[in-house]
């Protein structure tokens, strides 16, 4: 227990330190908008690159990725479904809402808790590859849309094949694919520049959090306690069953997609937000209640199924 806790406390101090840099505004006004910048255009692309590039193909296209698929999907159906048709939201607080309820943090929580709890770094690599060449393409491509009025095919196209996520994403998956081996003077000075996305990302969010308080932006408390329990309690059942009774995976294998699906809400959601100035209290609450949330959830995975 005190080895899967100890994910939780590297980005929990992150976190606490941006926090901390914020409240005595130590960068100034504009900090947010700076990091998040910084973390969208540059940092988050080596980084994506380097975990796929990296990874074993037979991971990456195992049968953890239908099954981790079939529980987002689901999820995020529901939300659309409520928040859409029932709550008649804007079409970008839908996408931020849903991905805060679907797409969950692979990388900067679910790397160093998938080596704690389940032995190897490499479990989220399946599902890093889902969201960011399938899900991140779809939602940024309508956020493009109806945050920037870009309605043009070829615009919308050309913008989405030029996204630095989805590049550092793609090519990194060519990568592992073709089993290219990189040498050092190559992944050296990518790796570098790769490991200062994560604490940057977890300060950046430390920082939006002064002076907010969770739960409290009107009128959308509902769709940040949707998003969140859509993420800790349902997501983590429907991967059990499909796992369970659909595909006939391994005790081992269930417990790897349980896991993997009660991660909490990915950061890049609230970068994701920022980046396009919509629907930021929906990710940054959401963030907030699940990364606390499914503690006590991925412990009891842990002991039920483990």
């Amino acid at each position: 227990m005190l080895d899967t806790l100890t994910g939780f406390a590297v980005v929990g101090l992150a976190i606490a330190v941006g926090y901390v840099i914020g409240r005595i505004d130590l960068l100034g006004p504009h900090a947010r908008g700076v990091l998040s910048r910084l973390t969208f255009f540059v940092l988050s692309p080596f980084l994506l690159f380097t975990v796929l590039a990296q990874a074993d193909a037979r991971v990456l296209f195992s049968a953890l990725l239908p099954v981790s698929a079939i529980a987002a999907v689901v999820v995020i159906g529901l939300y659309v479904l409520v928040a859409k048709l029932v709550w008649k939201r804007a079409a970008g607080e839908t996408v931020i809402g849903a991905l805060s309820a679907g797409q969950v943090n692979s990388n900067n929580i679910g790397i160093p808790l998938s080596l704690y709890l389940l032995g190897s770094a490499a479990y989220p690599a399946p599902v890093i590859l889902m969201q960011l060449l399938i899900f991140t393409p779809v939602s940024l491509t309508i956020l493009d849309t109806v945050t920037g009025g870009r309605t043009s095919l070829g615009r919308t196209v050309l913008r989405t094949a030029t996204n630095p996520i989805i590049l550092g994403s793609a090519l990194g998956t060519l990568v592992s694919v073709l089993g290219i081996e990189l040498p050092p003077i190559v992944i050296d000075p990518i790796t570098l520049l790769a490991n200062a996305c994560v604490p940057v990302l977890l300060i950046s969010y430390g920082i939006s959090l002064h002076g907010q308080r969770v739960l409290g932006a009107s009128g959308r408390r509902r769709d940040v306690l949707l998003a969140s329990t859509l993420k800790l309690l349902v997501m983590p059942v429907i991967a059990w069953l499909v796992a369970q009774f659909v595909f006939g995976l391994s005790a081992h294998e269930v417990l790897i997609v349980v896991v993997l699906a009660a991660l909490p809400t990915a950061q890049n959601v609230f970068n994701y937000s920022q980046r396009y100035d919509v629907g930021e209290a929906i990710s940054r609450d959401t963030v907030f209640i699940t990364t606390i949330g499914c503690v006590p959830v991925l412990l009891g995975a842990a002991l039920l199924l483990g």
